[in-house]
């Protein structure tokens, strides 16, 4: 039982108990959840075999994923019914469940956000380096890129205007957050209007940034006239805001 406990404890740390066979190399026999609760004792090492059992669930059913938040959320979504652009119940991250973006992008779309339109290499919108998911900083990335790939005036002036939107963005989650300390105040009135305008501008701020990589990528549509009066009013209306 003690060399149990020791090599299950080791594979249970190590993120390795899914699927984990027994220790003899001709046995492929693999212990139940029912023998891992009657051999291991240590509460902490349970709650993190319990972790390991609910990603694993998580992992296989095709309409569930984990929520993108890169502050870090433990919630699980539901793809079905929820779909693309829909808020965590938890933390209000809104997620897009057909790319590996880390949020919803509206109204650019997922290749528009991660791909070339000719060649669909996968890329980094901010510094041009090849796309992975774990590229948390997904829109503040601020590594040096050639000037080969910034000679394009019309790529600048988009990502640009794209990178000012999110950081006007943070400022809103700033202002909302500080406004949420404020509120818990004595003789403070309520402050709720306020909270929603900041959400509001939030919201405003992201859909401005990702219409600049809409823009980019369909200059030469017909109904692209439309679409930037559209922005320039929001743009004007968010500022006032």
């Amino acid at each position: 039982q003690p060399c149990w406990r020791e090599y299950l404890t080791t594979r249970i740390e190590q993120n390795m108990v899914v699927n984990c066979t027994c220790p003899i190399s001709e046995c492929r026999a693999q212990p139940t959840t029912a023998f891992i609760y009657s051999i291991v004792s240590s509460e902490e090492i349970i709650a993190k075999y319990e972790k390991a059992l609910l990603r694993r669930y998580v992992e296989c059913c095709s309409n569930l994923t984990w929520c993108t938040n890169p502050q870090g959320c433990d919630q699980i979504l539901l793809k079905d019914g929820l779909g693309y652009g829909a808020a965590c119940s938890k933390c209000s991250w809104i997620s897009c469940f057909n790319c590996n973006f880390p949020e919803a992008h509206y109204p650019a779309s997922c290749s528009h956000i991660m791909t070339c339109a000719k060649c669909n290499h996968g890329f980094c919108w901010r510094c041009l380096k090849p796309w992975r998911p774990n590229h948390k900083d997904y829109y503040n990335c601020s590594a040096v890129v050639s000037k080969a790939a910034w000679q394009e005036k019309r790529f600048q002036d988009y990502n640009e205007r794209c990178t000012f939107h999110h950081h006007a963005r943070e400022f809103a989650i700033s202002l909302r957050n500080s406004i949420s300390s404020i509120r818990e105040m004595p003789k403070i009135r309520n402050l709720t209007f306020v909270l929603d305008a900041c959400k509001v501008l939030e919201q405003a701020r992201k859909v401005l940034a990702y219409s600049c990589v809409y823009s980019y990528y369909n200059q030469d549509t017909e109904s692209m006239d439309i679409v930037e009066q559209q922005t320039e009013n929001l743009e004007l209306l968010t500022n006032a805001l």
